[in-house]
């Protein structure tokens, strides 16, 4: 029977919750944020987690999956990012548990907080679903307020690579690409590889893509309620400058996010969203 360790397992002083399959397959999410910290399937940690992350609250944690709402990165007025992956989520009722997956939600809803940057009635959830070999998050927007809602974002998955030279992500061949770096716009041509600083947003595709290393792979879904997916490594000049990294932090991840940040999702007053992520080791 799987089984749900409750909030009183602290991770970096942080209340968290971890998910447990009998085959050893286990999911840890923070209540601050509904920070997914760490997916460990076929005895190996799938998500990469800085070292030097931050854990005061204040500061985003590096690594792992953040919640990027209600914008993406500082494409609009609000902080980077949003504001979701710096506040307190609630547990939104207790976790579901079989022999053969488990699941928990978190719930975030407008509040003082919230409306000092944003005014905006609104509920977020986010629900992590954990099956033998993979790992679905899901993200839901569901608007309260009596206005149209319109927002951008992501699901952050910082992946774990044990050498981003060898490396290669396939199934975006012929999709809409901006390179952020050289701000250039053409089609993605062949399987990306990742030397240097690389920062890109791609039309997602319509079937999965494969993260392929060293005779491992990861099969990476999004639902086309997402339009974008983003692929993001900072490279070795980059990443000296980022104080929450160690030096060589980039040569053990690689981001690809399921991401909105082209155009807004809009969604009607009393209407919802939702959109996922599933990740599975092949």
């Amino acid at each position: 029977m799987a089984e749900a360790v409750d909030s009183r397992a602290l991770f970096h002083g942080l209340p968290s919750h971890v998910l447990r399959l009998p085959q050893g397959d286990q999911v840890r999410v923070l209540q601050h944020g509904a920070h997914t910290v760490s997916w460990v399937t076929g005895g190996r940690e799938r998500f990469f987690l800085s070292p030097r992350a931050r854990f005061d609250c204040q500061s985003a944690i590096r690594g792992g999956v953040p919640v990027c709402f209600p914008q993406f990165n500082q494409r609009g007025p609000l902080p980077k990012h949003g504001f979701a992956r710096n506040l307190p989520w609630e547990m939104d009722g207790p976790p579901v548990c079989s022999a053969e997956s488990a699941s928990l939600t978190l719930c975030l809803r407008d509040s003082e907080a919230t409306r000092a940057h944003w005014p905006q009635a609104f509920e977020a959830r986010l629900r992590l679903d954990l099956s033998p070999g993979s790992l679905q998050i899901t993200l839901s927007v569901r608007n309260t307020d009596t206005r149209p809602l319109a927002f951008s974002g992501a699901l952050h998955s910082y992946l774990a690579v044990d050498d981003i030279g060898q490396a290669m992500l396939e199934g975006l061949q012929g999709q809409a690409e901006w390179d952020a770096v050289r701000d250039y716009h053409g089609q993605a041509s062949g399987t990306l590889r990742f030397d240097g600083e690389f920062d890109r947003v791609y039309t997602a595709a319509p079937r999965p893509l494969l993260l392929r290393e060293r005779g491992q792979a990861l099969e990476i879904a999004q639902s086309p309620s997402w339009g974008q997916t983003v692929v993001w490594n900072p490279g070795a000049a980059l990443c000296a400058t980022l104080a929450d990294m160690p030096a060589d932090g980039h040569l053990r991840m690689l981001c690809v996010e399921a991401a909105q940040v082209l155009a807004p999702i809009q969604v009607p007053a009393g209407g919802a969203w939702s959109g996922w992520q599933r990740l599975t080791a092949r």
